[in-house]
């Protein structure tokens, strides 16, 4: 009887959902699970980089942000790229990994830790923050993850809308990504797709190590008819793959297809917009708990429809 009443009151929860996390949410303020002796932290995850003009005006613009929205809560970073952390270190930049990080917040005290990422799609980098997550979730009464930019269709919707202002229809516009080895491609692929249907027919994606990939976008860039190109990163920063593989290789490969190109030297993380987006989701999960999904199936169980 215990458990029905629990599975109720987590129905009744889940109808009262704002759309931004549809129905594998529940509102819960983690600010007022709060009690004496209790301590809130936020963690910033980045993947990280050694450049530091672009690090100042994204990972710490994005910091910056986020402490303004949570001025009264301890806030921390980490990075997930470990050569990058090891390079930075050889300067005397000191950068910690996630698992490091929320091990000293245990230390300190800390019970409740929200974690925001600053990933594009929900790929290796989320998964291995999972992992790390995982292995300490039980020394915390809990730790809540944001998602990254791109995981609902709503996310797609809203970077599309940043992305799309003020474009030119008589130029292509070709977002390029890092990508990834592994089926979590196909969100590139997803953000090509709804690009197209709303309209934006100059508009292309591609990734250096994934799908869809240089001769993927270039077989639709042709198809178009433009000849004039931008190129923009689908990074967070504008770094090593921004400055080398984009404002270079393929560059150099459009031009030598006959192609007008210019490179928008500016990583996702830069655009206010776009950080707002990523500032969206870590307010969201400070007032929603996500769903497990054996707590879901246990509603099916007792409401026989799914939620």
């Amino acid at each position: 009887m215990k458990n029905l009443f629990l599975i109720l009151s987590i129905i009744a929860s889940v109808l009262n959902v704002s759309a931004h996390g549809g129905k594998n949410h529940e509102h819960s303020d983690i600010f007022e699970n709060v009690q004496a002796g209790d301590k809130v932290a936020i963690l910033m995850v980045h993947f990280g980089t050694t450049h530091d003009d672009t690090r100042s005006l994204t990972i710490d613009a994005m910091n910056k942000k986020a402490q303004a929205e949570f001025p009264d809560v301890e806030l921390r970073e980490a990075y997930t790229a470990r050569i990058v952390i090891k390079r930075l270190g050889e300067r005397g930049i000191v950068k910690q990994k996630p698992l490091d990080v929320l091990n000293q917040l245990q230390k300190e005290g800390y019970t409740y830790v929200l974690v925001q990422t600053s990933t594009i799609i929900d790929g290796v980098e989320m998964e291995s923050l999972q992992k790390d997550i995982a292995e300490v979730q039980s020394q915390f009464k809990e730790i809540r993850i944001g998602d990254p930019l791109l995981y609902s269709p709503e996310d797609y919707e809203n970077l599309i809308n940043v992305l799309t202002k003020d474009i030119d229809s008589q130029t292509a516009y070709v977002w390029v990504g890092h990508g990834t080895y592994d089926s979590n491609t196909a969100q590139y692929a997803m953000l090509d797709y709804m690009l197209k249907a709303k309209g934006h027919k100059n508009c292309f994606v591609g990734t250096i190590e994934g799908y869809p990939s240089y001769d993927d976008m270039l077989q639709q860039l042709k198809a178009s008819g433009l000849k004039r190109v931008v190129l923009v990163p689908l990074m967070f920063v504008a770094g090593e793959h921004a400055k080398n593989d984009i404002a270079e290789d393929w560059k150099t490969d459009l031009e030598k297809e006959g192609y007008s190109v210019d490179v928008k030297m500016e990583g996702l993380g830069q655009n206010p917009e776009i950080q707002d987006l990523y500032i969206s989701h870590l307010k969201f999960i400070s007032g929603h708990r996500k769903i497990g999904i054996m707590e879901k199936k246990a509603i099916y169980e007792v409401t026989g429809e799914k939620m």
